[in-house]
């Protein structure tokens, strides 16, 4: 694995409760030179709007560092939730991290 690929991989309710916790690790991810982000939600059970508002403002914070951030694994509730508010459009979504590898490695 490349040193500039960073995984996080919450796990459990991704809620209010949770989302300071991903967004520092997100942030420190940046601050230590992660090029690309991909965010493993196999170990999430639950996402709520707040998960989702956190997830966005990832996004923003990454990009504004001229980086990239993809996910990968997601459920068929966290799928619902993307498609209900067109987040899937939004984000790079693979099937797990092995469809994220191979697209990746296809572009180096």
């Amino acid at each position: 694995m490349s040193p500039n690929i960073k995984i996080v991989q919450p796990s459990g309710i991704l809620d209010s409760t949770k989302v300071a916790e991903f967004r520092q690790e997100i942030n420190e991810s940046v601050r230590n030179g992660a090029q690309i982000i991909l965010i493993d939600f196999k170990d999430v059970t639950f996402m709520d709007s707040s998960g989702l508002g956190a997830l966005v403002l990832a996004l923003k914070t990454v990009r504004a560092e001229h980086r990239k951030l993809f996910i990968c694994s997601i459920n068929e509730q966290i799928k619902m939730l993307f498609e209900l508010t067109s987040m899937d459009r939004v984000f790079d979504i693979f099937a797990d991290r092995d469809a994220f590898h191979q697209a990746t490695a296809a572009e180096s």
